[in-house]
């Protein structure tokens, strides 16, 4: 039988209450914290005990799981939680954090002899919330009994991509995954507005490509959001996809690739930021190839 664990989860926002639920869902206790407290009150109902702050949510835990903004909110609140944190805890970093981030987080680790897991998530909130995310993890073999049940309660699948968390497999890999996702999400945007402009029914490109080579499900269910406006409540926020995509940016920059689309991608998303879509999904960035917004 799989052993109950004690897990805390550290941000508790689209992704991380619903690894939290799902955790509950197995079984395992869990203690949340969120830095607005109301998100992560509705937890509450599901059984899990809802801490006042960071050094209370990892009291006694066996796993802390990390599921932040970015990598400055994971070590600002990693820093508050140390005071409480035991020797030889399990660290699950799941937060989109980035290639520097990641080292200086696995440097927090090393100095508080915490066991560092790299291990950044594929799916957005229907996958997150039926435990069916894909799990990308690096982090001691000798280690891994204790978070592989976490990852069996989030995810539907994990892929161990290296026995060194603090070198950033799993975070590099993220990034190569989510520039497509957000390079496709762009690209659907951009030919639904243009077929707009020209007068053209947009279905009327989506039959043609029906079937083919070019169709594929992601560009169905992002043009489904845009033409159906079902861009709330969001998958994945217009902000958060800009924060992703500034962190694909610079790593390309530090390792010699130069990425236009991605690059494109970034400006169209903080264009629809700055006209009202921040907190839309990311399908939102279509608005930004209009200077006067057309109607839903």
């Amino acid at each position: 039988m799989t052993a109950k664990l004690t897990v805390s989860v550290l941000g508790t926002g689209i992704m991380g209450a619903a690894m939290a639920r799902n955790l509950m869902r197995a079984g395992h206790t869990v203690r949340a914290w969120n830095r607005t407290r109301a998100k992560a009150e509705p937890l509450a109902a599901d059984g899990a005990h809802i801490a006042g702050s960071p050094a209370d949510a990892v009291q006694g835990a066996d796993v802390v799981v990390t599921m932040l903004y970015d990598g400055a909110a994971v070590l600002e609140v990693m820093r508050e939680a140390a005071p409480a944190l035991r020797t030889g805890t399990a660290w699950v970093q799941s937060t989109t954090a980035g290639i520097e981030a990641t080292g200086e987080l696995a440097g927090f680790a090393r100095d508080h002899d915490l066991v560092f897991y790299d291990a950044p998530v594929l799916g957005t909130r229907q996958p997150a919330e039926t435990g069916q995310l894909t799990v990308l993890a690096a982090g001691p073999s000798a280690g891994r009994a204790v978070v592989t049940p976490v990852f069996d309660a989030v995810g539907s699948r994990t892929l161990w991509v290296g026995e060194d968390g603090a070198a950033g497999g799993p975070s590099r890999l993220k990034l190569v995954v989510n520039s497509w996702v957000l390079d496709v999400t762009a690209a659907t945007g951009e030919v639904l507005a243009l077929a707009r402009g020209l007068g053209v029914d947009p279905q009327k490109f989506l039959d043609v490509v029906a079937g083919g080579g070019l169709d594929m499900g992601y560009l169905r269910i992002k043009a489904d959001a845009i033409l159906n406006d079902k861009l709330t409540p969001p998958n994945f926020t217009v902000t958060t996809a800009e924060k992703d995509a500034r962190l694909i940016l610079r790593a390309g920059e530090q390792h010699g690739v130069r990425l236009d689309v991605a690059t494109a991608a970034a400006e169209r998303l903080s264009r629809a930021a700055a006209q009202g879509h921040a907190d839309e999904d990311m399908a939102a960035a279509y608005f930004a190839s209009f200077d006067e917004q057309p109607a839903s």
